[in-house]
């Protein structure tokens, strides 16, 4: 039994500094949802750049018939 006794930690406290203490309880903490876009910039900007490259094909198309 005094074995058991001389195993046990005194807690200490420092004088200066920070104290991390984690006695409290853990909860959930909720946050607004994050909007994400449904096309990113870059997809939005292949997709106009695909436009544009088609447009010119039909318009070469045009001017050949």
């Amino acid at each position: 039994m005094d074995d058991d006794r001389k195993d046990i930690i005194k807690e200490v406290l420092p004088k200066t500094g920070l104290v991390y203490s984690e006695r409290g309880g853990l909860s959930e903490v909720l946050c607004k949802p994050k909007i994400m876009p449904l096309k990113s910039a870059v997809i939005e900007q292949l997709q106009k750049i695909e436009a544009i490259g088609e447009k010119e094909e039909d318009e070469a198309k045009e001017e050949k018939s």
